[in-house]
């Protein structure tokens, strides 16, 4: 027999082989299915289960049975709802997020604590098809219900509660002179990586404020109040407000700005932080200011501390951040161990921090001009990280265009004894992202005027020359600014 004629015989017998092992496989994966079906159907048979049924509204009111929704974010999280028999597909609020939920009357399983619990998402609708009553039932052997029930109904709390924190649109409130929360979405873009501060403080703060979160039982069990307080303080523009942001964004927690100049008096403080909700972040700015000038607002010191404390609204987890510009000569009461947690100093921009900034801005993380730069700032020069940040956003398109206006910037600074000032004042929020245009007059503006393209001066004088208060009333510093 020819050599090529055994060889193709040989060839189909493998063929034939292999096809007898993969339905030989498949055929034993639907046996095995089939026996453990059966096997769980015996063992229903045989133990007494108990079911409870989780209604989706109250009987007696008629009104949302919260626990329904917490059931149902639960079930549908489940890793068994794939093996489910029939499973919905739904598109997320992200583009590329997909989503699964239980299909009506079908049922799905999970272990907890070694005892076999299963749910049954079950739907009643009328004789038009139209939707009577949603129920979640869960099936639980009598004899796992005592040992198991009481964790397991803790365990969906708990984990609903951590899907819906993860999926909730965070919300910014700010207070007005009625003592009501006002809020619109928050939308502010900062994280924790695109904050420049120290990397090995930045680590120990996220690592705190994630640390926090899952102390719930510890700071029970010590009969604290569950919250955490910080201090941010240092210059204008040095980035506190992006570092509120970012925490936020972390945590996924809505922020409270509490303006203390439009709350009428203590009542009305204790008020606006009993409406405050769970998981939040209460933000005080500027406190220095309040301390300092008391004309600002009608809060006495012991009721200030009295809110720094939280004792009015102690149920769920809380963070308060307070802002200030310099601590020195503040009361050490107001900022004593307890109602302080954590101090955190924003300095201005040094060149490490500067080396931060050009790689976010600029892309820039080498360049030969770093020498010249790093001298500048070992003279003493410096400037806060809003405004190198802002010279770099405007030069964004040249990076050493960008890198020379910062020299020429600080080398103004230097020259006119700003070592330690601020050139010109930018909001503390523009520190991570800031917006074009968001350099204010207030300050030396020396060296923003040097630093600035001859184009943006001229925009600059014309504005100013708009907002005159009357025809003539031009100063010389406008008069100049327009001709240049």
């Amino acid at each position: 027999m020819p050599l090529f004629v055994i060889n193709l015989l040989l060839i189909c017998f493998l063929i034939v082989c292999l096809m007898f092992i993969v339905r030989l496989f498949l055929h034993r994966t639907a046996l095995i299915y089939v026996v453990r079906k059966w096997g769980e159907w015996v063992e229903d048979r045989v133990h007494v289960h108990q079911h409870f049924r989780v209604p989706e509204l109250n009987d007696s009111t008629q009104q949302q049975n919260l626990f329904y929704r917490r059931v149902s974010l639960y079930v549908n999280s489940l890793a068994s709802l794939e093996d489910s028999d029939f499973t919905n597909l739904f598109s997320g609020r992200k583009p590329n997020d997909i989503l699964l939920s239980l299909d009506d009357n079908q049922s799905i399983q999970e272990v907890f604590l070694g005892a076999r619990i299963s749910w049954v998402n079950q739907i009643e609708r009328d004789a038009r098809n139209q939707v009577v009553s949603r129920n979640f039932v869960m099936r639980i052997k009598k004899r796992d219900k005592r040992r198991v029930l009481k964790p397991y109904l803790q365990h969906i709390h708990t984990v609903s509660d951590d899907i819906e924190q993860r999926g909730k649109e965070l919300r910014i409130y700010n207070n007005g002179s009625n003592g009501r929360w006002k809020s619109v979405l928050f939308n502010h873009p900062a994280s924790f990586d695109s904050l420049v501060i120290d990397p090995d403080v930045k680590a120990k703060i996220r690592n705190d404020l994630e640390m926090f979160q899952k102390s719930k039982q510890y700071y029970h069990k010590l009969g604290r109040v569950w919250k955490r307080s910080y201090l941010l303080y240092g210059p204008s523009g040095t980035g506190k407000s992006s570092f509120i942001a970012a925490a936020a964004n972390l945590l996924n927690y809505d922020v409270y700005n509490v303006n203390l100049s439009q709350v009428a008096d203590e009542s009305d403080l204790n008020g606006l932080l009993l409406q405050t909700a769970p998981k939040s972040l209460i933000v005080v700015e500027d406190l220095d200011r309040y301390v300092s000038d008391r004309s600002r607002s009608r809060i006495t010191s012991s009721g200030l501390m009295n809110f720094m404390d939280g004792l009015l609204n102690s149920e769920d987890e809380r963070i308060m951040i307070f802002t200030m510009n310099d601590k020195e000569g503040i009361d050490s009461a107001l900022l004593r161990p307890g109602r302080i947690d954590m101090h955190i100093h924003f300095p201005m921009c040094d060149f490490n921090s500067f080396k931060n900034l050009a790689n976010n801005y600029l892309g820039v993380k080498e360049h030969k001009l770093f020498t010249q730069v790093e001298g500048i700032f070992q003279s003493g020069a410096t400037m806060s990280p809003a405004e190198i940040s802002e010279l770099m956003l405007v030069n964004r398109s040249s990076p050493s265009r960008a890198l020379k206006t910062v020299i020429s910037a600080l080398q103004s600074n230097s020259r006119n004894g700003g070592g330690g000032k601020v050139a010109a004042r930018a909001s503390d929020s523009t520190a991570s992202s800031p917006a074009p245009g968001s350099v204010s007059e207030e300050g030396g503006g020396g060296a923003w005027k040097e630093a600035v393209p001859k184009e943006f001066r001229k925009l600059y004088g014309l504005l100013r020359l708009k907002s005159c208060r009357t025809p003539g009333s031009l100063d010389q510093h406008d008069s100049e600014m327009i001709q240049r």
